[in-house]
């Protein structure tokens, strides 16, 4: 923790703006999209959102622009690096965001994985069934040649976005700025689970609960590379497997 009231009152400005520039928008987003669902006359558990949509009609532009999305919409975690290595450490190994310990990265990430992602996929379908979660269209690409690899890419992008800049950049910078770890805990949750919010209520808190779940694997391990592989694991789940499904399958998950 910084001594120097200045320094600690600049950590915390720095996560804002780092969160500013990135997760907030789609967060301040998602607010006022669930405000207009919610007020619209169809029912929120009518209404339909589609992930990974296409770009364009022309199959090379929409792939040139799908790319473009993932390169920029990781520069923000490239900036929160750069900060963290102004402190004269290496910002990978001090989130953990590195291959040094690949088998028990690996071992977390199924663990934590499945613990989030099987019982994700039951509160999804409760959502669908009270009403409180619009029907998701997880892969919403044309049936393009590169739609696997770019959905693969897509899952990657999300993961690293996440898990570095609301897990391990934010909760260390909040650490030097003197946070208590539970309101820093529930900050980084609470962002997580806003920028979700265009989905309906029900993956606001489903979100919610997983940020609470990743935060509490991070200062236990001290690592954000289980997270990552995770929450990649999540999302390839969600989108391969959708675009892999029978139109009779989806159905049901609609």
């Amino acid at each position: 923790m910084e001594t120097d009231p200045w320094l600690r009152r600049r950590r915390t400005w720095e996560v804002w703006l780092v969160l500013g520039a990135s997760l907030l928008y789609s967060a301040s987003y998602a607010v006022i999209r669930i405000v207009e669902r919610l007020t619209a006359p169809t029912p929120l558990g009518e209404q339909t959102t589609a992930l990974n949509p296409s770009m364009a009609t022309r199959s090379l532009f929409d792939l040139s622009y799908q790319l473009n999305s993932i390169v920029f919409t990781l520069v923000p975690v490239a900036l929160a690096l750069f900060l963290l290595a102004g402190d004269r450490s290496n910002p990978f190994r001090r989130i953990g965001f590195d291959l040094s310990m690949p088998l028990r990265d690996l071992g977390g990430a199924l663990a934590i994985g499945a613990a989030i992602g099987i019982p994700g996929l039951a509160f999804y379908v409760i959502g669908r069934e009270i009403g409180i979660t619009v029907s998701i269209n997880p892969a919403a690409l044309q049936p393009e040649w590169w739609a696997i690899p770019v959905l693969l890419l897509a899952a990657a992008k999300n993961a690293i976005l996440e898990e570095v800049l609301v897990v391990g950049y934010a909760l260390e910078r909040w650490r030097q700025a003197g946070w208590n770890w539970w309101a820093a805990s529930l900050t980084s949750a609470s962002v997580r689970g806003a920028y979700h919010l265009y989905q309906g209520i029900g993956p606001f808190f489903g979100n919610l609960v997983m940020g609470l779940a990743f935060n509490e694997a991070y200062r236990r391990w001290g690592r954000t590379m289980p997270l990552v592989l995770a929450h990649f694991l999540i999302d390839v789940v969600a989108f391969v497997g959708w675009w892999l499904l029978p139109d009779a399958a989806r159905a049901v998950f609609s």
